[in-house]
């Protein structure tokens, strides 16, 4: 422990106990001082001002501190990624797959990878430099480059991190007054959505946040889809078109015949109280909102099928911008192992390495970081 005093009137400000981290061990590889003061604001506030005084010293901007340890080269930027997943994880799942990405479970199979182009490519460069006999491309060459683009292909093929992220989209969709907005407001438990049994009251489609068995899960709301004649409606019907395609799981509240193609499609027969719906149809689940009969097997139906849509608690997931990177790399190592050109499997090969370098941080991200060291809380 160690007394914090005001750097110029000597006031005991408090006892701390005082840290010291030395580079390049540290959380960024500088060096560190970690004052661990009593939390009460007015120490903390009192502290800060003291050293605000002092020349030199100013407060960390949001994620400075992960910034400085990415371009330090502590972290790359799938790890930062990580970190700032695992900062807005509201989930078990969630902060589990931000954890593998924070530890660096994407960073060393990246690694691997960029070893494994790195050695096709000395080969590459070593036939190009001895071309004058004619070296032809061999087919156990073709074989390994085949081998691993087949192997990235099946990362890509891996269920994706924005539905963990964000959640399962499931959209209720079906014809006006087919009990979409009160099959929404029974699985959410109270009224989020207004209901009338006047034709076309949704207009605009109604997100609802939910956790369902610990998945998280966004519940869509959608306008009944007619052909309208009245511009707003029309507006929500189109939405409700583009929704349903969009949707990774789908529940269906109108006739069979009619329901949309779908991978995940699930038929629901609802009003199943009233006395003109007693019957359904063979595979439509029957479901009354205002009994709640059939209401508990419809959700674990659902949950069983979100939680298929989302990646293994022990998988890494990929975002958007790790699959588009991973993607070139794959084509790009594909080309390689379909060529018989050794100056173009040079080329497609250094067009593999640098996708894998922008996957990691080393190069063509600036554009980037603002956005993402800006969703970081205040220094971290």
């Amino acid at each position: 422990m160690r007394e914090i005093r005001h750097p110029s009137r000597g006031e005991l400000l408090d006892e701390a106990l005082i840290l010291r981290f030395d580079a390049p061990a540290s959380a960024t590889a500088e060096n560190i001082v970690e004052f661990q003061c009593h939390g009460g604001r007015a120490v903390v506030d009192a502290v800060l001002a003291a050293l605000g005084e002092i020349k030199g010293v100013r407060e960390a901007q949001p994620g400075e501190f992960t910034r400085r340890a990415f371009e330090n080269g502590r972290i790359d930027l799938t790890e930062a990624e990580g970190l700032a997943d695992l900062i807005e994880a509201e989930t078990e799942s969630q902060r589990k797959a931000a954890l593998a990405l924070a530890e660096g479970g994407l960073k060393k199979q990246i690694a691997a990878w960029q070893d494994r182009v790195l050695a096709f490519s000395a080969m590459a460069e070593r036939a190009i430099d001895y071309d004058e006999h004619d070296i032809a491309v061999d087919a156990a060459f073709q074989r390994d480059c085949g081998v691993l683009a087949s192997e990235l292909q099946q990362w890509l093929k891996r269920p994706r991190a924005e539905p963990l992220k964000h959640g399962v989209r499931i959209v209720v969709a079906g014809p006006p007054n087919a009990g979409k907005s009160s099959l929404i407001n029974a699985i959410a438990g109270e009224d989020r959505v207004i209901v009338t049994d006047i034709p076309g009251t949704t207009r605009d489609h109604v997100e609802v946040p939910l956790s369902l068995g610990g998945v998280p899960i966004l519940l869509t709301d959608t306008a009944g889809l007619r052909e309208t004649s009245d511009r707003v409606e029309a507006i929500g019907v189109e939405r409700a078109e583009r929704l349903t395609e969009l949707a990774d799981i789908l529940l269906w509240l109108g006739a069979p015949e009619d329901a949309p193609p779908h991978r995940c499609l699930v038929q629901i027969h609802a009003k199943a109280d009233l006395p003109a719906r007693a019957t359904a149809r063979a595979g439509s689940r029957m479901v009354s909102a205002v009994t709640g009969a059939g209401l508990a097997e419809l959700l674990q139906v659902v949950e069983n099928a979100a939680r298929a849509v989302l990646p293994a608690e022990d998988a890494i997931a990929l975002n958007r911008r790790q699959s588009q990177y991973l993607e070139e790399a794959e084509r790009a190592v594909s080309s390689a192992a379909a060529s018989t050109d050794w100056l173009l499997i040079a080329e497609d090969l250094r067009a593999a390495r640098t996708a894998f370098d922008r996957l990691t941080g080393r190069a063509g991200v600036d554009d980037m970081l603002d956005a993402l060291f800006g969703r970081f809380c205040l220094g971290k």
